[in-house]
């Protein structure tokens, strides 16, 4: 039995968070959900309208012994601008904030470590928050591996502007 380790991060949209972890190799599973709001069981629709506080996430379930959290922490880094409060791109209020949710005092010091070397590389004050995880809600069914399943729709579309 392969032991597996979580990972929890907000970048903005899911979808395309979720389909960038997807393609790193040692990820096991990923699911899009919301993290760090005080609502319980929040719909998709209620997270929307950034009263409930949490972030649509995306959660990694990983092996360890093929890929490491500080590499997690890298595809983190690449796939959003964590210089942008609450907000990525079109994508508008705090459910898109940038965010590592930890579970383990190994995970929070390597995400400390982490963004403090980003941040020599960048001008702007990155804005990532690194929060103790909280409760997973999963998203609705819909959301899960969203690009991958409505690939033609998505990107044949010239209104689908935020990824």
């Amino acid at each position: 039995m392969v032991k597996t380790e979580r990972a929890t991060f907000g970048a903005g949209c899911f979808w395309g968070v979720e389909a960038s972890f997807r393609e790193v190799k040692g990820v096991i599973s990923t699911r899009v959900g919301f993290m760090g709001g005080w609502k319980k069981n929040p719909s998709y629709k209620l997270v929307c309208t950034g009263m409930t506080g949490h972030v649509e996430v995306c959660e990694v379930i990983y092996n360890p012994k093929k890929v490491s959290y500080k590499k997690l922490l890298e595809t983190f880094w690449k796939i959003h601008d964590p210089t942008q409060k609450n907000r990525q791109g079109f994508d508008i209020g705090s459910q898109y904030r940038s965010v590592i949710f930890y579970y383990s005092l190994e995970q929070k010091k390597q995400s400390e470590e982490s963004l403090a070397k980003q941040q020599e590389k960048l001008l702007k004050k990155i804005q990532t928050q690194i929060v103790k995880s909280s409760e997973f809600y999963e998203a609705e069914e819909y959301h899960q591996n969203y690009l991958e399943k409505n690939k033609k729709e998505t990107f044949n579309n010239p209104s689908y502007l935020s990824l």
